[in-house]
């Protein structure tokens, strides 16, 4: 069942039987904005992965990444008339792609794409154009507050998001022996959400021809 960032609120402090504990909810916030981070930093689920647009610089080889960026898992980008005609970047090494296209003030159609540094990427060759572009990447998910009841976790992953609040808040409780028990609860709701995303997914490296 889905909940709110209120909902959530009470139910980690009834679980851990802090109901009128005015220290422990002044942290508990902290703990809560801690969950998505960790539940994203070592799972990709669905819900996790946006597409994006925007356009590249012509003359500039480097794109700033989305600031919620977690991993990239295609690029492309349109030419020819009215920018019908998808492209993919191929992903590569920094290295490669600088040494591809050594001068990068001069320009052409890009046919890499690198991880230049957590925040950018790099294209090579440089763009010759404004190109449209789309990107699947998988972000962390909004930020719950107050005035931001909900995301994609709390509407359809509620269980998992309790579970990884608790471990977040078991060790400023020093309830270390709780612990075992919420991570064997959050890798049980995490191994169900996992077979639903595993459904989804396709091989994206492959083409078959016909279909």
């Amino acid at each position: 069942m889905a909940f709110t960032y209120t909902d959530l609120v009470d139910q980690v402090k009834s679980t851990l039987d802090r109901l009128y504990d005015a220290r422990f909810e002044q942290q508990l916030p902290n703990m809560i904005q801690q969950a998505p981070i960790s539940i994203a930093r070592d799972k990709k689920f669905l819900g996790f992965l946006n597409a994006l647009t925007s356009n590249m610089q012509a003359g500039v080889n480097t794109i700033r990444k989305p600031d919620a960026w977690r991993d990239t898992v295609s690029f492309n980008f349109g030419t020819g008339t009215n920018n019908a005609t998808r492209n993919f970047l191929l992903p590569r090494t920094i290295e490669y792609a600088r040494n591809y296209w050594p001068d990068p003030t001069q320009t052409s159609v890009p046919l890499y794409l690198a991880d230049y540094t957590y925040t950018h990427w790099f294209v090579s060759p440089t763009p010759a154009e404004n190109y449209p572009f789309e990107v699947l990447c998988y972000l962390t998910p909004q930020e719950l507050t107050v005035s931001n009841q909900t995301n994609w976790l709390t509407q359809y992953a509620p269980d998992i998001l309790l579970y990884a609040t608790l471990l977040q808040a078991a060790p400023y409780l020093k309830n270390d022996s709780r612990i075992p028990t919420w991570q064997a609860y959050y890798e049980t709701a995490v191994g169900k959400q996992a077979i639903e995303h595993a459904r989804t997914i396709v091989n994206r490296t492959e083409m078959v021809e016909g279909a």
